[in-house]
């Protein structure tokens, strides 16, 4: 349903199976997130319905922010290469530029890909439409040497921005 714009109105509207059908993806792969938000309504304002589905991240336990982050794809990984993203990152990874990473940016973000993965357990985590390729790399390079509560702490806030963005385009 993504390029449809919804009326305040008609989002309150909706079935519970069209909202989770329309906002089911504003966090990656987590229609628990629209399930939870859907079930406040109604909203007063689209910030409302926002601050609504960020309150939710922020309240869920440790593992369930690791859970979060660990449902977003590698930045310009297998999955991109597959073409095999949600429409929605295929968008937002697009927008950043990685589809045109030459082959040492490509390498370089593949073994930091990695090394990050394997030191947080958990993929690296950035507001693609807030950044450019260069940006992302330069942001992988420096996060990977954060601790682990730093980095929960700093991916639950890029998926914030993603949040927000998405719902926005609703």
């Amino acid at each position: 349903m993504a390029g449809l714009i919804y009326l305040l109105e008609e989002v309150n509207g909706l079935t519970s199976q069209e909202f989770l059908q329309v906002f089911g993806n504003v966090v990656e792969d987590r229609p628990d997130v629209a399930t939870h938000v859907a079930a406040l309504r109604p909203f007063s304002g689209v910030e409302q319905l926002t601050d609504a589905a960020l309150l939710y991240l922020d309240t869920l336990p440790l593992d369930g922010k690791e859970e979060v982050l660990r449902c977003h794809p590698d930045l310009a990984g297998r999955l991109s290469e597959e073409g095999k993203l949600t429409a929605e990152s295929a968008r937002e990874q697009h927008a950043a530029g990685l589809h045109k990473l030459t082959p040492e940016d490509k390498r370089d973000i593949d073994q930091l890909n990695k090394r990050y993965k394997e030191k947080f357990g958990f993929p690296f985590v950035i507001c693609a439409r807030e950044n450019k390729a260069n940006a992302i790399l330069l942001g992988l390079k420096r996060r990977v040497e954060n601790s682990k509560e730093s980095e929960l702490e700093e991916g639950i806030q890029e998926v914030k921005k993603i949040c927000r963005l998405r719902i926005c385009e609703l």
